[in-house]
């Protein structure tokens, strides 16, 4: 008998652990041979500890499970029976193609990996030339998942043409907005996609050593990707000779103290380098002069792990999906105040509004949607009204929002926008890793101007208006940048909650 408990942090949080040794207690008890994997998480997080039962119908699942529900789920009569797994409605509406592994496989067997397509799109690449692998994944469209959405066959293309003795693959894994897990369940339940995805991207550009930067917040993360590479080094995955091939390529895991501005590129490598996080001006470009002063390649955890799929089936493939030039698959991360929050991987062009109502089923509350905040604490705010906008970059883009790493907030009515304007210049105040003027003292007088306008002081409004202008404009970084984008539009799309007289006439 198999059954599956994820080890994904979210499940864990909620149990998975006592689930798990429940299991193995009860088996014992029953004198049963159980053979227990602790798989990646599907995604659901609204049904985790998600406990599946491997049948000769496939994978029956059960949601919520406690410790004390394991006896029903061993004798397959608990009244928390889901059915076949991969016919809930949530994940058989997906379209997996990154996270086709993650929650089915064992995380840290690479065999298990290689059964399952792992591998596959590496040993392509072996094959080819490091112009030839650069070619496929710019052809296929694929686009930085981390915010900036800059074209990754670009980037690399970049770095494989500089000259440098060494060359560096820096995965940015510091995922620190909020409502955002897609880099940390596919570490946790994937581990040999992200690894193939760099050594695939370290062969393109001609790098042989390459570093993942992993917040320190995840330590189940920083565990599963440790193991993973010395998994990976002894089977011959990583090494001097990548899979016999006589070319080198090895990685390291890397841990930051947890400063969200170390999201940046530059502030990333700096802290990578043992030198405090701080943002750098550009040029040069860190493709041309990055980590330790040489050509790097920076990509976020998606980005790399997109790229196995794509050498796998080919660019075409991987472009068929998508719209205008948002190619490919996205996975959503929908959070906050709704219904069935948890990943949803599927192509660009999903309205915003069948995202929330469809997908995520509403608010958890039952009261009627207000705002959903796109991109992290730096996105803008959507409206019900803006909920026909297809999930792309330039369509987000042309509404004043961001796509940034693809996270959804979602607020009901009782939502104080001008409190939420607050939080965002809050947020960059306490952050800013104070190199530039415009975010280190811009977004402490931004707190102190929406104060004003919340004491009845209408006048503070244009004042606020020019201060993001100035923030927008003059920032060194995305950080005081794009602080803007939730202020204005919280401001834009939701005046009355900035209006004193209109709120305490309401109340």
């Amino acid at each position: 008998m198999k059954i599956y408990v994820p080890r994904d942090a979210a499940a864990k949080a909620m149990g998975a652990d006592e689930v798990a040794e429940a299991v193995l207690r009860e088996a014992r008890s029953r004198g049963i041979d159980v053979t227990l994997v602790r798989n990646g998480s599907r995604g659901m997080v609204w049904l985790e500890p998600l406990v599946e039962v491997e049948t000769d119908k496939g994978r029956v699942g059960y949601g919520q499970i406690e410790a004390a529900d394991v006896p029903g789920v061993l004798d397959g009569s608990s009244d928390k029976a889901l059915g076949p797994v991969e016919e809930i409605p949530y994940f058989k509406g997906q379209t997996r193609l990154t996270f086709a592994r993650v929650g089915l496989t064992d995380p840290l067997s690479l065999a298990d990996y290689a059964a399952h397509g792992g591998l596959e799109g590496l040993r392509k690449a072996l094959a080819m030339s490091g112009e030839a692998i650069v070619k496929e994944v710019t052809e296929s469209g694929l686009r930085g998942r981390g915010g900036a959405g800059f074209p990754t066959g670009i980037k690399w293309e970049t770095v494989r043409k500089a000259e440098g003795a060494q060359k560096y693959i820096v995965c940015n894994a510091d995922e620190g907005d909020s409502g955002t897990f897609a880099d940390r369940m596919l570490m946790e339940g994937d581990p040999f996609c992200l690894i193939e995805g760099m050594a695939i991207s370290g062969i393109a550009v001609g790098a042989t050593k390459g570093y993942v930067y992993l917040r320190s917040e995840y330590p189940d993360a920083i565990e599963v990707m440790n193991a993973a590479c010395d998994i990976a080094r002894r089977e011959g995955l990583l090494g001097a000779s990548v899979l016999g091939s006589g070319k080198a390529f090895d990685m390291e895991i890397r841990v930051g103290a947890g400063a969200y501005v170390c999201g940046e590129e530059t502030s990333l490598l700096n802290s990578l380098e043992g030198k405090r996080g701080v943002v750098r001006a550009k040029p040069p470009l860190p493709a041309l002069q990055g980590f330790m002063g040489r050509p790097t390649v920076v990509n976020n955890v998606i980005s790399l792990a997109s790229v196995p799929v794509i050498m796998a089936r080919g660019a075409a493939f991987y472009k068929d999906f998508g719209l205008g030039r948002s190619r490919g698959t996205i996975p959503l991360q929908i959070a906050g105040n709704v219904k069935y929050g948890g990943l949803y991987e599927t192509a660009f062009g999903t309205t915003l509004g069948d995202i929330v109502e469809k997908i995520g089923g509403g608010t958890a509350s039952g009261r009627p949607v207000k705002a959903v905040q796109v991109g992290g604490p730096l996105g803008a705010y959507f409206p019900v009204s803006q909920f026909d906008t297809p999930f792309g970059y330039e369509e987000f883009d042309a509404k004043g929002g961001l796509i940034g790493h693809a996270g959804l907030v979602v607020f009901d009515d009782t939502a104080d926008m001008r409190k939420m304007a607050r939080f965002a210049m809050e947020f960059c105040a306490v952050e800013s890793c104070g190199k530039c003027t415009p975010c280190r003292i811009g977004a402490v007088r931004g707190v102190e101007t929406i104060d004003r306008i919340g004491r009845g002081d209408a006048s503070a409004i244009p004042l606020l208006e020019d201060l993001c202008e100035t923030m927008k404009d003059g920032s060194l970084c995305a950080l005081g940048g794009f602080t803007p984008f939730p202020v204005m539009s919280a401001l834009k799309h939701f005046p009355d909650d900035f209006n004193a007289n209109a709120k305490e006439a309401a109340e």
